[in-house]
């Protein structure tokens, strides 16, 4: 299979670069098929105009889920910031918090599956700006209480139990490839744990006091299926790494697969595999139809290019985490251009959304680079704690947190480019402990950068 408007190749190939690093990865339930995306290839510009009509058609007669307030496509778009606003208007004015502290847990996943310092890094930015711009948590200060799990199941479950004995008051969760062990102990304190994005059946089927803010099955199932039916293919090839938090994910995932009429079939790829030239050649043998990879940028870097050496040419899509400098320049260009990208955040373009995250890391942060979407997930999981928190008043405890979150009403996500979260249980059926629908679809120009990113399967989160 080749990609629509694909010509063929003219540059060499450089070698294969890098080594996977491991992310947390979001796991799926059922949820409405997304629009189509466009198609790959040096002439793909022609075909994503013609490809526009048809994916809104598309989004129009598949998504099941929400009332009729919205079409749930659209430019994505954040609170209001001008291009080259400086960084104080995008700070916004100064809004101190004071009094004592409320302490919030921080777990996040730095190890063996890879550096995630500036998960620590951004989250201090944060809490900084939280502090001083957004009166912090019912208007006292927040103050971090950090703890990371080294990818080690046992590591993350001393995390968790940990939490309670610090008595936090509430427990944010960065990437970690353990969500389980750290969550368990966490879970069953009855203390609240905010996720910007989770896996397994466990945690998202909890009701009682679990919050993952954005849409597990957006970049899952829906984005590859979607572009599975654009292209006429009833068969998806889903390049993941192997660790039980992404295993689970598309394991979930295979009844939304078979319920679409597309066959799922996961290649797992052993953490710290730098060549997947190997892999990828069998893909290739077998007839893969759209080729779906769900990593962070190292990950996704050996992919791409063991998919380029073997002379793979068809359709590809992938995760926003994807998406960095270092795969730009480890990449040729020629064969990200046209790629589709599922993502959370608008990372590589100026909006609202990143302006903001620039400035606080720019503001309260040190050499912090602002492209890695690991450090924009965490500023959102923070910053979108702390906004769902805006009618909290009095005792800031796990109970009146819980009970806030339940009620807060449809709210930004700070950093989300429009995306909107409400924590009632209704988001994705099924799945009570999300808070999001829908996300953001991009393609990657012919320099590798996102073009505009659309909200879509972005619908109203019912009563």
């Amino acid at each position: 299979m080749r990609r629509s408007g694909r010509t063929t190749r003219q540059r060499e190939l450089p070698a294969l670069a890098t080594s996977p690093v491991l992310p947390a990865l979001p796991a799926p339930t059922a949820s409405p098929a997304l629009p189509a995306l466009a198609v790959r290839g040096r002439s793909a510009a022609r075909a994503r105009l013609a490809l526009a009509a048809s994916a809104v058609a598309v989004l129009l007669a598949v998504t099941a889920c929400g009332d009729d307030a919205g079409d749930g496509q659209g430019a994505a778009t954040g609170a209001a910031a001008t291009s080259g606003a400086s960084t104080a208007d995008a700070l916004g004015p100064a809004a101190p918090a004071s009094g004592e502290p409320v302490r919030i847990g921080l777990v996040t996943g730095r190890g063996a599956s890879g550096d995630l310092n500036i998960e620590k890094d951004v989250a201090t930015a944060t809490v900084k700006y939280l502090n001083e711009h957004r009166s912090g948590i019912a208007g006292r200060p927040v103050e971090l209480v950090l703890c990371e799990t080294l990818a080690d199941p046992g590591k993350g479950a001393d995390c968790g139990n940990r939490m309670v004995e610090e008595n936090v008051a509430a427990v944010v969760v960065g990437s970690t490839p353990v969500l389980e062990s750290v969550w368990q102990p966490i879970n069953q304190a009855g203390l609240p744990a905010v996720f910007f994005g989770a896996s397994g059946n466990r945690i998202l089927g909890d009701t009682k006091a679990t919050f993952t803010l954005t849409d597990p099955t957006f970049s899952v199932s829906g984005v590859p299926i979607a572009l599975a039916k654009e292209h006429k293919t009833t068969k998806v090839t889903a390049v993941v790494i192997d660790v039980p938090s992404s295993r689970a994910s598309y394991q979930a995932a295979v009844a939304v697969y078979k319920a679409a009429g597309i066959d799922l079939t996961v290649v797992p790829v052993p953490l710290g595999t730098a060549d997947m030239t190997p892999q990828m050649r069998k893909l290739a043998g077998d007839d893969p139809g759209v080729v779906h990879i769900h990593g962070n940028d190292s990950f996704c870097i050996s992919a791409l290019n063991g998919l380029r050496a073997v002379g793979y040419d068809g359709p590809i899509s992938m995760i926003g985490q994807c998406v960095t400098d270092a795969t730009r320049k480890a990449v040729p260009e020629s064969y990200l251009e046209g790629v589709s990208v599922a993502a959370n955040s608008p990372i590589g373009t100026d909006n609202p959304s990143t302006r903001l995250y620039k400035a606080v890391v720019t503001t309260y942060g040190k050499d912090i680079d602002p492209g890695k979407p690991s450090g924009m997930n965490i500023f959102t999981t923070l910053a979108g704690f702390q906004a769902s928190l805006a009618d909290l008043t009095g005792d800031v405890t796990p109970t009146t947190i819980i009970t806030a979150l339940k009620a807060m009403p449809a709210t930004e996500l700070p950093g989300g480019g429009g995306l909107k979260i409400r924590c009632n249980g209704h988001a994705v059926a099924g799945s009570p402990a999300v808070c999001g629908r829908g996300g953001l679809l991009t393609t990657l120009d012919d320099a590798g950068e996102p073009t505009e990113y659309k909200l879509v399967g972005v619908t109203p989160i019912e009563d």
